[in-house]
């Protein structure tokens, strides 16, 4: 058969098989009869077909060469030529030689194995498996396989270069039982020539994919055989096993943070929190060659991905492509020429596609909910347990010092130079769960890992795991990046003033900065759970103040909170409702209070400024002065209104802006300090399926739009994809007009019954975070 092998020891056949030579060169012994001497004739001919070398040492007088049509044999005068080798020796060595005609994987979407490793969503008819768990698979023989003679050991390779000493070649024996943490085969039922293994593995398999070979020995002969069936075998991370590190308890939260193939990710401001489903897809068609691709592309060896810390390393590193060609080109610019806009995007699974099929060309473009959303995707794939996060008022510290610093000159103005951190909108990551033993006691579970392209760890961007445990309690001492975690959610944020000799002293504080509303999908619903307690004490309390303090003494500033400073009049800005909407004039309230039973006088200078959402401020679109006098314990209210007029035409990417309010108390010195950011709301659009959903019978959704704009929308691009119900499909819209009301209608064929998502958002380059979701019950055909 095409991909077997035969090898012949020469040696251990003789004694076993009529005719065949002893080591000395002399036949067998002869019996004078008819039939013996017609039988050995026949042998002779056979040894003389399979070892010609050894046949001419026992006949020197024979010349003996290949034809292509057998061996011929010249030499003596009265010899004639051999005819072609008889059926008789064959036969009788086939009968021993024990062969694998075919492996059955058993590698259905219902069978067994699937369904027990819960890979029965997978888009694929390859064997997918989960490690630290047995697996079946059926052999079919030439013959029925017998124990007490027969041999069999079964043998999976991955990687370039498998090594046994690497655990990337498996060399899997037959046992009586099997053993738990080793990789074993156990004959559990036979069928005269089928016989069916339960194979296990080890919990600290190396992942990924594996070549399968089987070999078998016959006992009597010594015959070896290799059987190679073509088929690849798949092993994944396996949180269903107590033994694994990436083990988690809840059967729910098994089914969201694994099995879950769609989610929500939350963006805006903490006052005006926006949420877009997105489209994880890590059972689709191709993701999962796709995820191994993308670790295949990495200088880590497959020796590496038995452990999940370093796997999830990896990943947080190929899934940006400034230094290593990962998967996603960062854009910040506002232009994307040449690529498709972070905002329009609503899934992972075109851009992994593409990133698999252009053979590791990093696709354009990506933002941090992109890059979260991809990692998420590629994690779930791969089994670890993983969640899209979103922090609000995330810090952004570049000289570690721990704290977000701002600085102002000697006239109260902002330093730009100097002001290198930032506080973005929101910034979105990922957590993965895992047991971490590499760490002190007490520092496993939920583990912050951030894709985004922000800062260098150890020459690569990359950050994290690094536990939420450690960064709670200020330990920013242990790995993996857990100071610049920390800092994202826990800094406080600290105003310096240049004095007049070019030294800077601290002149205010603010403690409750930065790390709000820290946000991730709800297990088993689409609401939004707040996390932040799982990231830090609550704001003020004394847990949380000794954790600040701990982790600064580790940072390049140990010695800011020397010096605490007294304050007693207060000024924050207020937001009604939802917050201004794009196109409209932004309304806001800022609200001064004195807290003494003194009378107090200030000079506010307020401005504000259009802004990235990564804090990264551009233009300034307004300046005031505001004079205010407070009486003892008053509170005073004073409207601002920022005109439509004044941003229309300096907005970009998710319409932010950012407030800065600074001053000075007359009668005590005391600075005042605030920045606020606020978004412009955006409208969303408006999905209605139209009719039943059947699997394989055409249906429509409508899709409706206003613009919310006094001004034409040019080139607007509706993007539109539904796991199980359509690929990605852009709708050309056009121009939409000022205030103007579109609605367009898209057929699709649903694949897949159950619950399903219909994703749309709109791509166009003067209004962006506009998109929209519909349900829909997808049942199976009557």
């Amino acid at each position: 058969m095409p991909g077997e092998r035969l090898s012949i020891r020469d040696n251990s056949s003789v004694g076993r098989f009529h005719g065949v030579a002893a080591s000395n060169g002399e036949a067998a012994p002869e019996r004078h009869t008819e039939s013996k001497q017609k039988k050995e004739s026949g042998c002779r001919r056979w040894f003389q077909r399979a070892c010609p070398c050894c046949f001419r040492r026992q006949n020197s007088s024979y010349d003996v060469t290949n034809g292509t049509d057998g061996v011929v044999v010249g030499g003596g005068e009265n010899e004639e030529p051999t005819p072609p080798l008889t059926a008789t020796g064959d036969t009788e060595l086939n009968e021993l030689t024990l062969v694998v005609r075919s492996i059955n994987l058993l590698s259905g979407k219902s069978d067994r194995n699937k369904k027990e490793h819960h890979t029965d969503e997978y888009h694929s008819d390859e064997l997918i498996i989960r490690r630290g768990q047995t697996f079946q698979m059926e052999l079919d023989f030439s013959r029925p396989f017998n124990l007490n003679t027969d041999k069999l050991h079964l043998e999976l390779k991955t990687g370039p270069l498998p090594q046994v000493s690497k655990k990337t070649h498996i060399i899997i024996p037959l046992v009586d039982e099997l053993q738990d943490d080793r990789w074993e085969a156990k004959i559990v039922e036979q069928n005269v020539k089928r016989v069916k293994l339960s194979v296990n593995s080890p919990v600290n398999a190396v992942i990924g994919k594996y070549k399968l070979t089987c070999t078998t020995q016959c006992e009597k002969t010594g015959e070896t055989t290799t059987h190679d069936p073509n088929k690849d075998i798949y092993m994944l991370f396996n949180p269903w096993c107590e033994d694994d590190t990436v083990y988690m308890e809840s059967e729910k939260e098994l089914k969201e943070y694994v099995l879950n193939d769609t989610g929500r990710i939350y963006y805006g401001t903490e006052m005006q929190i926006g949420a877009r489903t997105w489209n994880f897809g890590q059972f689709d068609e191709g993701i999962l060659e796709a995820c191994l691709f993308v670790l295949d592309n990495s200088e880590v060896p497959p020796s590496g991905r038995g452990d999940p810390v370093n796997v999830v390393r990896v990943i947080s590193a190929m899934i940006n492509s400034p230094d290593d060609r990962g998967v996603l080109e960062g854009n910040w610019s506002g232009s994307y020429v040449g690529g498709t806009s972070p905002t329009a995007w609503s899934g992972s699974v075109e851009i992994l596609r593409q990133y698999h099929k252009e053979g590791g060309t990093p696709v354009k473009y990506g933002q941090c909910w992109v890059f979260s959303g991809v990692t998420t995707t590629v994690l779930r794939c791969l089994g670890i347990p993983t969640r899209s996060v979103t922090n609000f008022q995330s810090a952004h510290d570049t000289d570690v010092s721990l704290t977000t610093d701002v600085y102002f000159d000697e006239n109260m103005e902002p330093i730009h130079h100097l002001n290198s951190d930032s506080v973005w909108n929101f910034h979105v990551w990922n957590d993965c769960w895992m047991a971490r033993p590499d760490l002190p006691p007490g520092l496993g579970g939920w583990q912050a890992v951030d894709s985004t392209p922000q800062e260098t760890s150890h020459g690569t961007f990359r950050c994290g795991p690094a536990s939420l445990a450690a960064v709670r309690s200020g330990q920013v001492y242990v790995k993996f990046d857990t100071p610049f975690v920390f800092a994202e959610v826990n800094s406080d944020k600290i105003y310096w003033q240049r004095n007049l000799d070019g030294t800077f002293s601290q002149i205010h504080s603010e403690k409750k900065a930065v790390g709000h509303c820290i946000s991730t999908k709800a297990v088993g619903s689409d609401e939004r759970v707040d996390i932040t307690n799982l990231y830090k004490y609550p704001e003020g309390s004394e847990e949380e103040r000794i954790a600040v303090e701990t982790a600064c003494r580790y940072g390049s500033k140990p010695d800011v909170y020397s010096s605490p400073i007294a304050e007693d009049v207060r000024v924050e800005v207020r937001m009604e409702g939802e917050g201004p909407r794009m196109g409209g004039d932004a309304q806001l309230k800022i609200v001064v209070k004195n807290t003494s039973s003194q009378p107090r006088r200030t000079t506010l200078h307020s401005q504000v400024a259009v802004m990235y959402y990564t804090g990264v401020l551009r233009d300034t679109v307004k300046k005031d002065t505001l004079n205010v006098a407070l009486n003892p314990q008053e509170e005073k209210i004073i409207e601002w209104v920022l005109p439509y007029t004044q941003y229309q035409n300096q907005l970009v990417d998710q319409a932010a802006l950012m407030m800065t309010l600074s001053g000075r108390v007359n009668e005590t010195q005391q600075v005042l300090a605030n920045q606020t950011s606020f978004r412009l709301r955006t409208p969303d659009l408006n999905i209605e399926p139209v009719g039943e959903a059947y699997v394989g019978k055409e249906m429509s959704a409508k899709i409706t739009f206003t613009n919310p704009l006094p001004c034409t929308l040019r080139n607007v691009v509706i993007r539109v994809e539904g796991l199980g119900l359509r690929d990605l499909h852009p709708i050309k819209v056009g121009d939409v007009g000022k205030h103007a009301n579109v609605t367009v209608t898209e057929h699709f064929i649903p694949t897949i019954a159950g619950k399903r998502k219909l994703v749309a958002s709109l791509d166009c380059r003067q209004l962006s975070q506009v998109h929209g979701v519909a349900d829909i019950d997808v049942r199976e055909s009557q």
